[in-house]
């Protein structure tokens, strides 16, 4: 198979599509997250900063992944999943926070690389809550 033709046929599939509204919606809700992190240093601190932006990012969060992500609608089975996800997702932020800070790494950059780590986790758990099987 020609190379062009198969970057057109991953161009147009639905997986693609939903990876980067995935993508979309993991910044804005990164960027919530980071903003509230950032302005809770000056008051408390890192680790209570981190978990008060981590908690409010997660309301918007799931409504995007709801309506923008995978085109669904909100419902008990996608909430539960995606409360399970989060909790999957939350213990490796905390984990990897904590051991980036052990480790020296600055403090305003140990978010960016516990975000940008967990993308593909995340983004593999939701797909298999928010898609059915058939897809």
């Amino acid at each position: 198979m020609d190379i062009k033709r198969r970057i057109v046929e991953l161009r147009q599939s639905e997986k693609f599509g939903q990876f980067v509204r995935f993508a979309l919606n993991g910044c804005l809700s990164s960027a919530v997250h980071y903003a509230i992190y950032y302005l809770l240093l000056f008051v408390t601190t890192a680790n209570a900063a981190y978990i008060t932006g981590y908690l409010v990012s997660f309301v918007g969060n799931y409504l995007l992944t709801n309506y923008f992500t995978f085109r669904t609608r909100p419902s008990w089975r996608h909430f539960i999943g995606f409360c399970g996800s989060h909790a999957v997702n939350f213990g490796l932020h905390v984990v990897l926070f904590n051991l980036l800070l052990a480790l020296g790494v600055h403090r305003l950059l140990v978010p960016l690389f516990v975000m940008g780590f967990s993308v593909i986790v995340q983004f593999s758990i939701l797909r298999f809550v928010f898609v059915k099987k058939n897809s």
